[in-house]
């Protein structure tokens, strides 16, 4: 299988020339919604929760189809508050759907680099404000999955039923807790999401304003921000996100 490099950097290629058309044929239009989405491609790492209490998300998606593209960092504190970074309006990006649950939104300078196949960072304020680094790895399992995700019927991804079903089945599988992958978010709108290939994070590590966060470890009680389970372990998943309209 290719590396994780090669086939996000040739979706993100892809999904930059598709634009506005983001999602649309893809199988995730009419997940369960209304048939007039709000729809995204690219990636995300789902969550990485550390030994400090800290967790971290980021979302990278080239392509919307409400604006431009844009990067957004996710930071829950070990108080259980969650703030987001992101390279466009928040109205624009993941605060439109998850902003009800949020303690601040901004936007900020978001770079991501790779440093080999199988890894990469993320600086937030160049490094300022965040230095995260993650490695990937495939299993056995994350394998089955990808292979599973791509053999689907688009027709089955449009029923919420089935999506329901794939995260119950996900969650145990990948050891990460409870996943769902669809359900509604803070600000009321339902979401679906489609993950075509997907990665463990096998190590990371990250320093929030120069304060080292600790080791990857699952959290005490496993958060969610609406129907959104934050996954145990680092998941790295690419593929479509549609959320109802927000605004």
């Amino acid at each position: 299988m290719p590396s994780p490099q090669t086939l996000i950097e040739a979706a993100e290629r892809a999904a930059g020339h598709s634009g506005a058309d983001a999602g649309a044929g893809d199988g995730v239009t009419g997940v369960g919604l209304t048939g007039d989405e709000e729809r995204f491609t690219g990636f995300g790492v789902t969550g990485v929760p550390f030994s400090s209490g800290y967790v971290l998300a980021l979302r990278r998606f080239a392509a919307s189809s409400i604006g431009p593209g844009y990067t957004s960092v996710w930071i829950r504190d070990p108080a259980g508050a969650w703030s987001m970074h992101g390279t466009v309006d928040p109205g624009l990006s993941c605060p439109r759907y998850f902003g009800a649950a949020l303690e601040s939104a901004s936007t900020s300078r978001i770079s991501l680099a790779w440093g080999g196949s199988h890894a990469f960072t993320v600086d937030v304020d160049g490094g300022a404000v965040l230095h995260w680094e993650l490695t990937l790895r495939a299993t056995p399992v994350t394998r089955f999955m990808s292979a599973v995700s791509g053999a689907v019927p688009d027709r089955l991804w449009r029923s919420r039923r089935f999506l329901a079903a794939m995260g119950a089945v996900a969650g145990p599988l990948l050891g990460a807790g409870r996943l769902r992958l669809t359900g509604s978010v803070p600000n009321g709108q339902r979401f679906g999401v489609r993950p075509r290939r997907v990665w463990l994070v096998a190590g990371s590590r990250a320093a929030l304003q120069g304060h080292d966060l600790g080791k990857p470890t699952a959290l005490p009680v496993q958060d969610k921000l609406g129907d959104f389970w934050i996954p145990q372990r680092g998941i790295l998943m690419m593929g479509t996100a549609a959320f109802e309209p927000g605004g």
